[in-house]
């Protein structure tokens, strides 16, 4: 109270009209934060890490699905539709029928692949085409040969490489580059680079027989790209199209594409911006807590004010304003911290932080406006939140009353009620057993939301059970001890504000410390199943262009030392354009006694019910999700 009666000019100015609400609430702002700049600081920082952890999401997420998305309308040119097959490559017999179908004005085979680089961490996508058809559709992915030999792009042993994948590989034209095929080594000639690619983007091309030459893929394609005559439904097309494939390739637009791509990679963001709603809901009790308890503090200064005219309007306006400053702030802050957090996690980590989604591209980080105005308000609007219980009391609180010291615990007498917090406890636990909504556990993440609001808002009934009992058990301890358990016992709502901020920012650490101690123990439990060998062989790191051969895993087998050697074969599928690649392994299985190399959970068909006429298979959980697959059914795969 003796902030207030040190400015008497400032009271007269306010009771005589005098333009005193701003003078006033300068005055009181200034020194609350003098009083107490360490609580603030930490409710602006609790603030800020949410707001950028979600603003930082958004600006690696939007770059990169843009580079990428740009990149692969690049490489489709003009095309009207994709033609891509169900596993990664298909009979190049399918392509007259495609090209001669009525309504096709041209058709440019494709082959794709990500072919193993020595001494690479990443694979290099090559892609052979038909220069003279893919100049009609695709003109930036034609090879641009040196004047003294216009024929490079017909030749056998030709490659041409972007200037992103020349830089990355340290080639110049004229230099060998030696690519990976099965155990063997494909050397080929940079012949110079492309006639347009896009910053960063990391591509090869050569010509489509070369390739399926040098790289053992002969009469096979990755894909057709088609324009359409003039006045073509291409919807009308499409479906027609697909009906007469039979499943055997996928009919797709670049849209579909992006799509995919967005579906593939939302996982990770939806579960880091919740974790950014989770950190900002600490900020926002943070607040709470920083306000509440700086209205208790200033209980009695708030009813003078209100004895000499101050209203309850401008009083609930003067305690939002200090909440919505910590707020604002703190979202400037979060801002800024999360433009650096996006450019250095897209310069270390790549545009999806090392999941695959966007390979062949490198983004670089842009000002996303509006996204930047939305977490602004986002943050400044948790911070209100969170300011509002306090500004509501501090408005309805009577001066006579407030004026009386030993007021300020009775102002938390609405914490002590129990029945909210058990509500919410009550709706949570019901929540979790709810299925996912949209392909997303939206229901997990309300509930987890419900379970914390119901913990914390338990914490005054708590308190005011525990801390009485610790006050008798405690018995003649320290004079530090006993005043301390003494105000905590006789003022159990301050102090279970306290504690609900403690518990706040500890429950997101415990979280995050199981969320990642489970992946790892499962993944862990996951590999030790599926792979219980000693040993483990591949004949490449990345890409899809290792294998070995029949041979040559006879010698394996062979080798001195050796008890025994199993093999295995992985490929894609793309049952669905919308949905993400389904993995394929083909491997050593014992029908009898599956479990012994498959980390099985649930139930089995026993050998004698598997049917002659079909083979049996083993699916994951996640593809049991996604498609629905149950116990006994009979399905297709190309």
């Amino acid at each position: 109270m003796s902030q207030v009666i040190e400015k008497p000019p400032a009271i007269d100015r306010f009771r005589s009209g005098f333009s005193p609400t701003r003078l006033l609430s300068r005055w009181l702002l200034r020194a609350e934060w003098r009083a107490h700049p360490v609580r603030s600081l930490v409710a602006i920082i609790a603030i800020a890490l949410g707001v950028s952890l979600g603003y930082a999401v958004d600006l690696i997420n939007g770059a990169a699905f843009n580079e990428f998305s740009a990149a692969a309308r690049s490489l489709s040119g003009a095309s009207d539709l994709q033609i891509r097959g169900v596993q990664p490559l298909f009979n190049e017999g399918l392509y007259p029928v495609i090209a001669r179908e009525k309504g096709v004005a041209l058709a440019s085979p494709i082959l794709e692949l990500d072919v193993t680089v020595p001494g690479q961490r990443s694979a290099l996508k090559v892609l052979g085409i038909d220069v003279f058809r893919a100049a009609l559709i695709a003109p930036d992915l034609i090879g641009v040969p040196d004047p003294t030999h216009p024929f490079d792009t017909l030749s056998d042993d030709a490659i041409f490489l972007s200037t992103a994948a020349q830089e990355w590989l340290n080639v110049r034209p004229g230099d060998q580059l030696a690519l990976r095929n099965g155990t063997g080594t494909v050397n080929l000639r940079v012949a110079g680079g492309l006639v347009r690619a896009r910053e960063g983007q990391r591509i090869a091309v050569m010509d489509i027989g070369a390739a399926q030459w040098r790289f053992d893929r002969l009469g096979q394609l990755s894909g057709v790209d088609l324009r359409l005559s003039p006045g073509v439904n291409r919807e009308v097309f499409r479906r027609a199209l697909q009906t007469q494939m039979q499943g055997r390739l996928q009919v797709q637009e670049n849209q579909d594409q992006e799509d995919r791509t967005n579906n593939m990679s939302r996982a990770y963001r939806v579960n880091l911006n919740v974790l950014a709603l989770v950190a900002l809901f600490t900020g926002a009790f943070l607040v709470f807590s920083t306000q509440a308890l700086s209205v208790i503090r200033r209980r009695a200064q708030f009813a003078l004010l209100r004895v000499m005219g101050l209203e309850r309007g401008q009083l609930l306006r003067q305690v939002l304003l200090e909440g919505g400053l910590l707020g604002g702030l703190g979202s400037l802050l979060g801002l800024l911290l999360g433009y650096v957090m996006a450019a250095a996690a897209l310069h270390f980590f790549g545009g999806d932080l090392g999941g695959g989604f966007f390979r062949g591209v490198e983004p670089r980080v842009q000002v996303d406006a509006p996204a930047a105005g939305i977490f602004l308000l986002l943050g400044t609007g948790i911070a209100l939140l969170g300011s509002l219980v306090p500004a509501l009391e501090a408005s309805r609180a009577r001066p006579a009353a407030a004026l009386k010291s030993g007021s300020e615990e009775t102002a938390l007498g609405r914490l002590a009620t129990a029945w909210p917090a058990l509500l919410c406890l009550m709706v949570g636990g019901l929540l979790t057993q709810m299925p996912p909504l949209f392909d997303l556990p939206i229901f997990g993440y309300i509930a987890v939301a419900l379970l914390l609001i119901g913990g914390i808002a338990l914490t005054p009934r708590l308190s005011a059970l525990v801390f009485p009992v610790v006050q008798k058990v405690s018995g003649h301890s320290s004079v530090i001890w006993t005043l301390a358990v003494a105000r905590l016992a006789n003022v159990p709502g301050q102090a279970s504000i306290a504690l609900g901020g403690v518990l706040s920012s500890f429950s997101l650490i415990v979280a995050m410390a199981i969320m990642v101690s489970s992946f790892r123990v499962s993944v862990d439990d996951w590999l030790t199943g599926l792979l219980s060998a000693d040993l483990y062989v591949r004949s490449a790191t990345n890409g899809d262009t290792g294998s070995m051969r029949r041979g040559e895993q006879i010698l394996l087998a062979a080798i001195p030392g050796v008890e025994r050697a199993r093999f295995s074969h992985t490929s894609t599928l793309t049952l669905d354009s919308a949905r993400p690649p389904v993995t394929l392994v083909a491997r050593e299985i014992d029908v009898s006694d599956p479990a012994q190399s498959l980390p099985l959970i649930g139930k089995n068909i026993l050998p004698s019910a598997i049917s002659s006429d079909a083979l049996p298979i083993w699916v994951s959980e996640a593809m049991r999700d996604s498609y629905g697959y149950k116990l006994g059914q009979r399905v297709q795969l190309p």
